[in-house]
């Protein structure tokens, strides 16, 4: 996450910023619906992803948003799946955004494929 907020502290306009807030998504080892599940797979839209943070990034007062993601690979329980970097003038501003940003990428841009534990 350092890596990403450091990028922020480098845009020009960092000096118009009053907050950064980052998100960080990890693999839980229990589905929404109770189930263990043993690894993950995330499949992206790269660019919807592309049009997404374009289309946040100019909302009022926010200065940038950066975002990375782990989808080449299956991964485990508590690896990271992504993170959400958003930088911006007011906390109303930035909460918002990362928020709407967040939900946006999940439920149009990201799919997931959880593997869960069987009982042979």
């Amino acid at each position: 996450m350092n890596h990403l907020i450091d990028q922020i502290k480098n845009h020009p306009d960092y000096h118009d910023a009053g907050m950064i807030l980052c998100h960080e998504g990890i693999v839980r080892k229990t589905s929404r619906d109770g189930k263990t599940v043993t690894g993950l797979r995330v499949h992206v839209h790269h660019q919807k992803l592309q049009e997404t943070l374009d289309f946040y990034k100019k909302r009022n007062g926010i200065i940038d948003i950066l975002f990375e993601i782990n989808d080449k690979v299956d991964l485990n329980i508590g690896d990271t799946i992504m993170r959400l970097v958003v930088a911006g003038n007011i906390r109303e501003n930035v909460i918002s955004t990362l928020t709407d940003c967040l939900n946006t990428i999940k439920s149009t841009v990201t799919h997931k494929t959880e593997y869960y534990e069987t009982n042979a």
